[in-house]
Order: structure tokens, then sequence, then C-alpha cells
């Protein structure tokens, strides 16, 4: 695998694009690099950070990695035999996405430290005007959407938190230069980070304290080095590797039976989570205080070899009643007790109900799409918005998964957008609008698909919304998810003439 620090930025000073995508991660650069494929060179790439990477560049905290395996964590256009581990790490993934730009040679069509304050349609001219936030506009036939839903890092507002003397940051803004060693350690949160996180900090941190509010389900990951000769293999026979991620797919497919069909064939999953937890943790009290009392699955399954033992070590302590305040030197619980501490650990999270924040998306007629979203994200396949012309959303509403490889879903959704910018530029006179009445007809089938899944069994996730509507998960196999986006159906788009067209 080629190292590769980071991508250039974009050479040209073109102003005038066909297509602009916003983010330079997973979905970002596969668009950036299909849009080529397809003879559409005029792209530019916008990217608040100051490397590509998304998400993988962000989360750098000590034990961050993927927990779908390597080999199907990635794109299916551009395999990699070097993977050196099962699962991979946060910096292995990073670097893969870096080479994927050089391979690619996507580095002139990508411009850094490029965030979008504002996007807006100009229905006489059919383009998008967008503002970045050191004053440079620029303007684009269609707008691609490929920030993701866990962009944005959420704290939550506790009392007197801003009283805390010591360090305070979240998993997904890492202070590097905190030393944690010998540190008295609060971890706020037990989700995918922190059960990452803890067996990290409990090797070198003098106490961690672990402030659960509600436990997560944890299975085995069974994670284990690659060995080398199985790399030799899959160099020397690439046949090998693609029969592995095929295995890989549909293992993780069948997965999506008890997800989807029915919870009460999560019974299996059931049985190993607890059997986990026994053969893991000896302490009786302990154990009930990680155990859920909601069926699994209705949360995200969260996969850990060692959270569990790390829990039992003298230096950790779990406090199962979550965090009411903080005061100058400590963190205080539910029942008024307080745990001093040196530095706080937000495990919280995102923000993923206003994935598009804090960029602001103007539509037809100047209507705003957070506005339009205040009851919960919505669009036609997780795409395609009604309002929004020559809109593009990549791991939009109700794309993401609970069972299976998200990059799946990615490239799906690049074949499907692409196929559509490329009829969009055939005819410049014309834009490409999904019907209101399409996009609302497929959401309320989609909200109905829930009934008797999974996620509707009970629990409250990040999956919904305050109100209760599912906006994040899709509710179904994700070969079904193919299957609808192998090509676009035109009758579902409206494609008015536009009177004026010069800009």
């Amino acid at each position: 695998m080629r190292s590769s620090s980071k991508a250039a930025p974009a050479a040209t000073t073109n102003d005038d694009f066909d297509v602009a995508i916003i983010g330079a991660g997973f979905a970002g650069i596969g668009m950036a690099h299909k849009l080529r494929e397809a003879g559409i060179t005029n792209v530019i790439v916008l990217e608040r950070g100051a490397r590509v990477g998304g998400t993988w560049r962000d989360n750098t905290y000590p034990g961050c990695a993927c927990d779908i395996p390597s080999h199907l964590y990635s794109y299916s256009f551009r395999q990699n035999a070097d993977w050196t581990r099962l699962y991979p790490a946060q910096a292995e993934i990073a670097r893969y996405l870096e080479d994927c730009v050089t391979d690619f040679g996507l580095e002139a069509k990508i411009r850094l430290d490029a965030e979008v304050e504002t996007a807006k349609y100009h229905e006489a001219q059919g383009h998008w005007e967008i503002a970045l936030s050191n004053g440079e506009t620029l303007r684009a036939r269609a707008l691609v959407s490929a920030v993701g839903g866990l962009s944005r890092p959420a704290i939550p507002e506790i009392e007197g938190l801003a009283d805390f003397e010591g360090r305070v940051f979240h998993t997904a803004a890492w202070d590097a230069d905190c030393d944690l060693a010998g540190k008295r350690v609060a971890v706020v949160g037990t989700g995918a980070s922190a059960i990452q996180l803890v067996p990290q900090l409990a090797r070198t941190a003098k106490r961690v304290t672990v402030f659960q509010r509600t436990p997560p389900w944890v299975v085995p990951k069974h994670d284990r080095p690659i060995r080398r000769w199985e790399r030799w293999l899959m160099h020397k026979a690439p046949v090998t590797q693609r029969l592995f991620r095929a295995f890989l797919y549909w293992r993780q497919e069948l997965l999506g039976v008890g997800f989807t069909l029915s919870a009460r064939l999560m019974a299996y999953g059931h049985y190993q989570a607890r059997r986990h937890i026994e053969q893991s943790i000896a302490n009786p009290e302990l154990r009930d205080a990680v155990t859920p009392d909601y069926q699994i699955g209705c949360k995200r399954v969260l996969l850990s070899d060692d959270y569990y033992p790390s829990l039992e070590r003298e230096n950790v302590k779990l406090v199962a009643r979550g965090v009411a305040g903080f005061t100058r030197d400590g963190v205080v619980d539910a029942d008024g007790a307080e745990t001093k501490s040196d530095v706080v650990i937000f495990a919280t999270g995102f923000n993923a109900v206003d994935p598009l924040s804090p960029t602001r998306i103007y539509g037809r007629g100047g209507r705003e799409l957070a506005e339009d979203w205040k009851d919960g994200p919505e669009a036609y396949l997780g795409i395609s918005v009604s309002g929004y012309p020559n809109l593009f959303l990549l791991m939009g509403p109700n794309t993401g998964l609970g069972h299976n490889s998200v990059i799946f879903m990615i490239e799906s959704q690049i074949r499907y957008s692409a196929s559509l910018i490329k009829a969009l530029l055939a005819d410049r006179d014309r834009d490409i609008e999904v019907r209101s009445e399409v996009q609302s007809a497929f959401n309320q089938k989609l909200q109905s698909s829930f009934a008797g899944s999974v996620w509707s069994s009970g629990c409250k996730s990040w999956y919904q919304t305050d109100s209760g509507r599912q906006f994040a998960i899709w509710p179904g196999f994700t070969f079904m998810y193919w299957f609808r986006t192998l090509r676009p159906r035109y009758r579902d788009f409206d494609r008015p003439v536009r009177i004026t067209t010069s800009s």
C-alpha cells in the first residue's frame, strides 16, 4: 500500500463546475472517481478538513477501529490485499482512503480547508451557488452532499460543565496533547467509541470512571491479525479476495433476517450476548449493570473482545447512574455522588438528526432544507429531495445499516446518482427533481416497513427522532436497496424546461 500524506489543493482556478461534491470521505472520493469514469471531469470536491478521510481522519482516539470486516469495508472497485487485521483500525482506513485519492488521480479535484457555509439553488440559471467560509463563491450544475450522518460531535448540555477546571474533549475531537498517564479520567457514555477507548485508557490512566446511562449489547468481535500467508495468497490469486469478500457480505446479510423480518429471530444473538457477559465478567453486580433491558438490535449492537474484562480492572469503575452535573474538579452522578477527575472525555456520539449542519442548503423558491427537515430528515431512496433540483445526497436519510457494510450502500448511491447527473448534463435546459408525491409515497411505505422489526421493539435510540420516527436505518436487506437503485426510474422525476438559462 502506498502512503499519501494528504491530497493536494485543487489546481484549477475555474469557479464554474458541472458537479460540486461536499466531503472527501468514502462517499465523496468514490463519487468523484465514478464521475470521472463516466467522462464527467469538471468536478470539484470541497473538504473542510486539512486532509481527506472524513470520519476516519477526525476520530483518532486510542482503539478507534471499524466493526465491519476489512475486506468488506472498502470499495469493490479498489480492493486491498494488504489489510493487517480482520477488522481495520482507524489509521489503516485513513491510509487506504489517501491511497485511493492517489490511485484515482483525484488530487487536483480536491480543495482542502474549504468549508461550505451555504448552497443556494438559482432557478433561472439552473445552478447551485456555493459560498465557502473563506468568502469564495463557486457555481455548480449539480450538488452532491457526501458529508455523512456522523460528522458533528454531540456534547450534552449538563449543568456545571463550564465550571469544570480539568481538560474536556469529545472522542471525535481527540486532544493528542493531553497526556492521560497517571490521570483520573471520566468517560461519559458507553457507545461504540467508549467500548473501544476504555480498554486502552485502563492501561495507562490512574483511574477510569465510566458513566453509563443505558448499557449497550456487546457481542464478541473475534478480531485477529491477518496472517502473512493470507495476504500473500490474496496478492497472488486475487479471486480468493473476491470470494472472501462475497462470503463476508452474505454472512453479514444473513444477520438482517433477525433485524428486519422478526425481532423473535434475534434470540440467538441475545443468547450470544448474554453468554459474552457471563464469560467476561465474574462480578454478579457488574453483570447486572451492563445487561440491557431492551431487545438486542433495537440500538446499535457493538463488537468488542476486551471491553467487559476492562471493567473488572482495579483502576476502572462503572457508574450506572449517568451524569447529573459537574463541579470544579469532578463529575456528579444521578445519585449526587461526586467523582474527582482530571479529564472528562465525552463518548456521546453525533448529531445525526441534522447531519448537514452547519451548512445551510436552500432550494427552489428559497426554501431551506433544515426547515423542511425540522420533523426529521426525509428523502427519496435517501438521495433526492423534492424542492431541491439537481441535489444528490450520499448517506442520506434511511440509508444507514445495523448489519452490513455501509460502503455497499454508498456504491449503490454513487451509481444511481452518476446516472442522473449524466442525464442532467446532457440537457442543460432541464433540471432533475424528484416528484413530491413519489417521495411521500416512498417514505410512507418505508416507515410502515419498520413495523415488526427490531428497531420498533420499544427502545429509544439515535436512529429515531424525538417523536419516534425512524430516520437513520434502511429497514431491509442491502441487496434490496441495490436493486432499487440499479438504474433510475425517470418517471419519478420532474424535468421542467427553464425559461432563462443564462448565468
